[in-house]
């Protein structure tokens, strides 16, 4: 039976605005005082470290994602180089890690907006973009390249605002170093830039994959990590790292009197990243649905606006309940696990790929690994057992099917 397929539309512009929303999310306006509490003055080493397995990471998905240019990213990747297993366990791991990302960005996006009608400001926000989403991937491209330019004005102000203000004494450089401090934030800082990701699962809807894809990662990554290094440095010239361990909105003390911009650039950068989600989420749904993993109606495609509107909107409703009834902001450690282990099998399945280096993905899939490794121990047990949740399930269904 012929598969439904999606519509190419997406050029390199549109791809790279797709990347850079997903990364520019509500993460550089929260992550830094986390990851300088770990590193302190050794901030812009942490950020190099989580930009180089970033790197590893999307030059083996992009590498990928050419030669396998379908909806769903690593789950296809995994599946076609190391076995269903393996493509399964990657998919299932981002789709549940994920849910639970946009479930927790929605409420971040309406804590700042919406301050006390939350609950009811973060299910609007889901319904909104669901909406966006069901009715065309170029509307979704729209939304995407104004709410980029919207961050990115308000982390220009934040920046021509530290370069002209008072600094401390040596920029905030420096001090003792502490190699699992370092990596710790390292691993903070790494999942502000996993968003690359989104082009690779939106590879069905990509035109000239094998192209744009690559050219496109490659810009967005490079895009984010100026933004994000330009902003370490401009927060820790003008706070300094212990004042900006104890921030709770490290950019509105460096602009003061202009908190409200601030407000609204991270709630703005939380909308985004949740468009991206979403995205990112149905496609690989999508993808699943399609090899019978989840219930094969989220397989449809819509045959006017050519998007896969029922695994949109299963994600969006799902997102939706989340969002009204449970708090994840605080409770999705999973997530962050769930994300290295899902480029982990990038990176070692593009370790198969014939005539191409092997430094990249082993360098990658080592970083995944050792980052992993640093999370607090109560983020790698939730993983684990979400893990392990996807695994029994894959067997009990392979034990049923056998026995039919």
């Amino acid at each position: 039976m012929e598969q439904p397929a999606l519509v190419r539309r997406l050029g390199v512009r549109d791809a790279v605005v797709i990347g850079l929303g997903a990364m520019l999310g509500a993460g550089v306006f929260a992550s830094f005082p986390p990851a300088v509490r770990s590193a302190g003055g050794w901030l812009p080493l942490a950020l190099a470290i989580a930009a180089l397995v970033a790197y590893c990471n999307a030059t083996s998905s992009a590498r990928l994602a050419a030669i396998y240019p379908e909806s769903g990213g690593t789950y296809v990747y995994g599946r076609e180089r190391l076995g269903p297993f393996w493509g399964y366990l990657a998919g299932w791991t981002f789709v549940i890690g994920k849910i639970a990302s946009c479930a927790a960005m929605a409420l971040t996006f309406a804590a700042y907006a919406a301050p006390g009608w939350e609950r009811p400001a973060a299910v609007a926000a889901v319904l909104a973009l669901t909406a966006v989403n069901y009715f065309g991937v170029q509307r979704s491209v729209a939304a995407t390249r104004i709410i980029v330019a919207i961050v990115l004005l308000v982390l220009a102000v934040v920046v021509v605002a530290a370069a002209t203000g008072p600094r401390v004494p040596g920029l905030g450089l420096g001090g003792d170093l502490r190699p699992l401090g370092v990596l710790q934030a390292a691993g903070l800082l790494f999942f502000a830039f996993a968003g690359y990701a989104r082009i690779a699962t939106l590879g069905e809807e990509v035109r000239d994959p094998a192209r744009t894809i690559p050219r496109a990662v490659g810009v967005a990554l490079a895009v984010v990590l100026v933004v994000y290094a330009l902003v370490a440095f401009a927060l820790l010239a003008a706070l300094g790292p212990d004042r900006l361990g104890a921030a709770a909105a490290p950019l509105a003390l460096v602009v003061p009197g202009l908190g409200w911009l601030v407000r609204i650039g991270a709630a703005v950068a939380a909308l985004g990243a949740l468009l991206a989600l979403i995205l990112g989420v149905s496609r690989t749904g999508f993808a699943m649905a399609r090899d019978g993993h989840f219930p094969h109606r989220l397989a449809a495609v819509h045959p006017r606006h050519r998007v896969p509107h029922r695994a949109e909107l299963a994600v969006g409703l799902i997102v939706a309940v989340l969002a009204a009834t449970t708090d994840l902001r605080g409770a999705i450690g999973f997530s962050s696990f769930g994300v290295l282990l899902y480029y982990a099998v990038a990176n070692a399945s593009a370790l198969t790929l014939p005539r191409t280096s092997r430094l990249v993905p082993a360098v990658g899939l080592a970083g995944c690994l050792l980052l992993a490794a640093t999370l607090p121990w109560h983020s790698a047990v939730a993983g684990a057992a979400v893990v392990a949740a996807g695994a029994l399930i894959y067997l009990a269904r392979l034990h049923l099917a056998r026995r039919a």
